[in-house]
């Protein structure tokens, strides 16, 4: 745990004293900038609010080169890669991403303390890695579960109308069949909607992807020959479109990341949100949001093959091998990711990959007398524990993710036939898998 303090102190004198401890802590870098590109969004802002203690524990200065959402910051990466100009230390990484990178980030394995090491989930590391490198250090982890406006399904009268239409009772569903009855049944759209999706990028090939493997089917065989374009992967693709075809979801969730399903869900607009941990404190916020004290959670729906749903991953900090000084770089990402700013970022909760601080958010939460909270972290530990699976950790990953997208959307706008639109993404991952040499 860092010695810097997280109360408030009265006087100069002692922060001068917090400041000398954190100093032993995390090294002196006096004079030194270290350059950074970060993820940008609503629910990753506060931990950046710290970076002034790591500064001021240092002597260090943090210039955050780059901000953007983590879609955007690929793209910007990948072209600093192609340009040969990748002249800072630290960048945001994700399991789903980091095996398309390469080479461009350290093994931290070479240069992180044992000790922090042992201090992280194993299976978080685990996912981490790329060819035997630990090339990025686990920030937070996400999967995803479904929060639902409580008062809908107390309301007597969607009780007995939902009955009386679907033949069976209102109750948060147990099935992605179950999932679509209700949002139809909720949705009066332009006003309201049964829920919503994210549309656009590895945002909804994941989505799909997780639905498909719930349904009982597979992204690739044993050969890696694509197979998303099954039975289950129509079935995950319908449930898209059948949703978005009855307006039962709003007509921009084609273009909807993140920030955006969660603020509408906050918005009181929207009767369940299948969604990441990240949003959990602010959807009960009355600051914040318009359903605070009216949020129910329970784990994400199952598939036509009896799983649920469950496509998950970590959130990293990864070090850069062009770095000018990566003693101050692992400083950094050590800072970051420590106990006592994994707890912040569990406060909202986002998921954490210290082992302890699962243990430590949920003991403050129940001193707290903060049960939606505890709850948050008891769902969401059953979920990561029973229901995560990652996407292949392959290098061509977001590259068979990005011909799988586009297809998605046309397929759910009627621009293509459902399984044509899937056939044809097939065919051009197969076209992908072959030229990276995973089909010979």
């Amino acid at each position: 745990m860092r010695k810097i303090t997280a109360l408030m102190v009265g006087t100069a004198l002692v922060a001068v004293a917090g400041m000398a401890s954190a100093d032993e802590t995390w090294g002196d870098y006096a004079g030194y900038t270290l350059r950074v590109k970060l993820i940008g969004g609503a629910q990753y802002e506060k931990l950046y609010a710290e970076i002034p203690k790591w500064e001021a524990a240092t002597g260090a200065k943090v210039e955050i080169v780059s901000r953007k959402n983590h879609f955007e910051l690929d793209k910007e990466i990948k072209q600093d890669v192609a340009a040969g100009t990748i002249d800072y230390c630290v960048a945001s990484n994700h399991t789903s991403f980091a095996p398309q990178y390469g080479d461009i980030y350290i093994d931290l394995n070479g240069v992180m303390k044992p000790e922090v090491l042992a201090e992280f989930d194993a299976l978080a590391l685990k996912n981490a890695t790329v060819n035997g490198s630990l090339v990025q250090l686990p920030r937070h982890s996400d999967i995803s579960n479904l929060f639902y406006k409580k008062s809908l399904y107390e309301d007597q009268a969607n009780k007995d109308a939902f009955k009386a239409k679907y033949g069976y009772d209102l109750a948060p569903p147990e099935t992605f069949d179950q999932f679509k009855d209700q949002a139809i049944f909720f949705a009066k759209a332009p006003d309201f909607f049964g829920t919503q999706f994210v549309g656009k990028d590895e945002a909804i090939t994941g989505r799909f992807y997780e639905m498909l493997v719930a349904n009982g089917g597979a992204l690739f065989d044993e050969n890696w020959n694509p197979t998303f374009n099954s039975p289950a992967g129509l079935k995950a693709l319908m449930w898209f479109k059948e949703l978005y075809d009855a307006k039962a979801v709003p007509a921009g969730s084609l273009n909807y990341l993140w920030d955006d399903t969660g603020m509408g869900f906050a918005s009181g607009t929207v009767a369940m949100d299948l969604d990441w941990a990240g949003w959990a404190a602010f959807f009960n916020d009355p600051a914040n949001s318009k359903i605070a004290g009216d949020v129910g959670l329970v784990r994400a729906p199952k598939g036509d093959g009896g799983k649920r749903s469950g496509w998950s991953g970590s959130h990293s900090f990864s070090i850069t091998t062009t770095c000018d000084n990566q003693p101050a770089a692992v400083s950094f990402v050590t800072f970051l990711t420590d106990h006592d700013n994994q707890m912040i970022e569990a406060r909202q909760g986002l998921l954490p990959t210290r082992t302890q601080v699962w243990k430590d958010i949920t003991a403050e939460f129940e001193a707290a007398g903060n049960p939606f909270m505890v709850e948050v972290f008891n769902t969401y530990s059953q979920s990561m524990a029973e229901d995560a699976f990652t996407p292949p950790l392959i290098e061509p990953w977001i590259e068979v993710s990005n011909v799988i997208w586009p297809n998605l959307q046309k397929g759910i706008l009627g621009e293509m036939e459902p399984q044509a639109a899937l056939d044809d993404a097939a065919a051009k991952a197969k076209v992908i898998m072959e030229d990276a040499g995973y089909i010979k």
